[in-house]
């Protein structure tokens, strides 16, 4: 199995997570997009929407998207439950990382870390701060009521929402402000098989 991807992105390091965490033996293949690699007939070939990461399981076929990605290697595991409802609540909060998360607090990080802080995106930056804030704080109350955000193990709703959450701060974000998520996060830390970013 070959996995591209580049361990600085927080979308790469939930893929790194899961099979590190399972034991799954695999290949890693570094692609650098601010090179353009994604861009490549090579790569397009592999995921034709031109993004990281990209597994190419052994049989050949291939799956992208990193959340799909999670529930595929999650399934019969205990980083996905079997109860219907728990299940459904690892899915709302893979689907609250996409779309009430990672669109403030990974885009920040972007443009404040790999950009350097532009001046024609200042602007951006500073209104993405309410946003991030916003999902941390909720992340916050959870997490104020159980060790995980399902329950008391991890699940991938973990593994995907800490991937950006641990460096919120590269973003402007202070999660000093956030102690629960703070302690969550030496729990995903201390998880047999973690990997930091590389």
């Amino acid at each position: 199995m070959i996995v591209y991807g580049d361990l600085q992105s927080g979308n790469c390091l939930k893929v790194k997570h899961i099979l590190s965490f399972l034991g799954i033996e695999h290949q890693w293949i570094h692609v650098n997009i601010l090179e353009n690699e994604t861009k490549t007939p090579e790569f397009l070939s592999i995921n034709p929407n031109g993004k990281i990461p990209a597994v190419v399981l052994d049989d050949g076929r291939v799956l992208c998207e990193s959340n799909a990605i999670l529930g595929y290697f999650a399934e019969g595991t205990d980083f996905l439950p079997t109860d219907r409802f728990q299940k459904a609540k690892v899915y709302e909060w893979l689907f609250f990382e996409q779309y009430s998360h990672e669109p403030y607090v990974a885009v920040a990080r972007f443009i404040q870390k790999y950009l350097s802080m532009p001046e024609s995106r200042v602007e951006e930056f500073n209104s993405l701060q309410a946003g991030g804030n916003r999902a941390l704080a909720l992340m916050e109350s959870q997490l104020a009521t159980s060790a995980f955000l399902v329950g008391e193990q991890p699940s991938i709703a973990d593994i995907a929402l800490y991937a950006y959450t641990h460096v919120a701060d590269e973003g402007g974000f202070n999660l000093s402000d956030y102690p629960n998520i703070q302690q969550w996060i030496r729990r995903i830390a201390a998880i047999d098989g973690y990997v930091g970013m590389s």
